[in-house]
């Protein structure tokens, strides 16, 4: 039944997983809008995160310093993407190659499956979950897990972060100019391919970023990343590829649209309503609401 507390509730329900959905669509898009390709293998980069927050936080920190713990995870998923793109990225732009997205799609679609084929042999086809001590906090007229509530806090302050060494950083101005120009960027002297690394490094970062918040609620396990992949597509769609605004503009939409259509239509559906704002979407503006019509050099 229609209430003005449950719209209240489901619009900060919406906004908090929006949030972080907003946190996988931003680091799909960073990549793309900085090294021109789409990394199919986010979703892996966020189980990585999730399986090293397990990990650190059962056997090393406990759960009282589950927010070091995340800390952790997000520095390790940026060490191991920044450790892979020189091997596999970087011979995209390294040696001439005709079709660099087909390749980009092989190597990515390859990643996906070695990390997930070594997560079940690591870990098997198990699930976990973090322990978590944090309580049931109030948000708005009822109470939230304290994870949820917890994650969609570090997932803002996250987006901050990201947004003040973009903006006000050298490091941040090298890669925004990478981002329009890569030959121009070079002949003033910027390191493109380190650029790329970077970028490709923050990007799958921000994925395990999410996969390390989100281990208490929704588990651990080799496939657990292929749900959220699929909201950070469906995101980029909606905002628009290679803008960054859009992804978080298009990560809060999803996350209303989700949770009004789940709370006043049918919970079962919620997922359909997601794909339902995607097709709008490209009837209305094929581009995304905030999408580039073409590449730069």
């Amino acid at each position: 039944m229609y209430s003005t507390e449950l719209l209240i509730q489901t619009l900060i329900s919406g906004l908090m997983v929006g949030v972080l959905y907003a946190l996988m669509a931003l680091g799909i898009t960073f990549i793309y809008s900085i090294v021109k390709t789409i990394n199919w293998a986010m979703g892996e980069f966020y189980m990585i995160g999730s399986y090293i927050q397990f990990v650190v936080v059962q056997f090393l920190l406990g759960p009282s310093l589950w927010w070091l713990a995340v800390l952790i995870s997000t520095a390790g998923t940026f060490l191991v993407g920044y450790l892979l793109e020189p091997i596999l990225i970087k011979p995209m732009y390294a040696r001439p190659l005709q079709r660099r997205d087909d390749y980009a799609t092989v190597v990515t679609i390859a990643l996906l499956l070695m990390l997930r084929s070594l997560a079940v042999a690591l870990g098997g086809p198990n699930q976990y979950r973090p322990a978590s001590d944090l309580p049931i906090m109030w948000v708005g007229p009822l109470p939230q897990e304290g994870a949820r509530v917890m994650a969609s806090v570090c997932a803002v302050l996250a987006l901050g972060i990201f947004w003040i060494v973009l903006r006000k950083t050298w490091v941040g101005l090298a890669l925004r100019s990478v981002a329009q120009n890569r030959v121009a960027a070079q002949t003033s002297g910027v390191d493109v391919y380190r650029m790329d690394a970077m970028a490709f490094a923050i990007g799958v970062a921000l994925a395990g970023l999410a996969g390390a918040l989100l281990a208490p609620l929704f588990m651990v396990f080799p496939t657990n990343g292929a749900v959220t992949t699929v909201k950070g597509f469906e995101i980029i769609v909606i905002g628009g590829l290679g803008s960054i605004p859009g992804a978080l503009i298009g990560g809060l939409l999803l996350g209303l649209v989700e949770s009004l259509g789940a709370a006043f239509i049918s919970s079962p559906f919620q997922n359909v309503y997601g794909f339902l704002l995607v097709l709008l979407v490209l009837l209305v503006r094929p581009n995304g609401l905030f999408g580039e019509r073409g590449r730069e050099a």
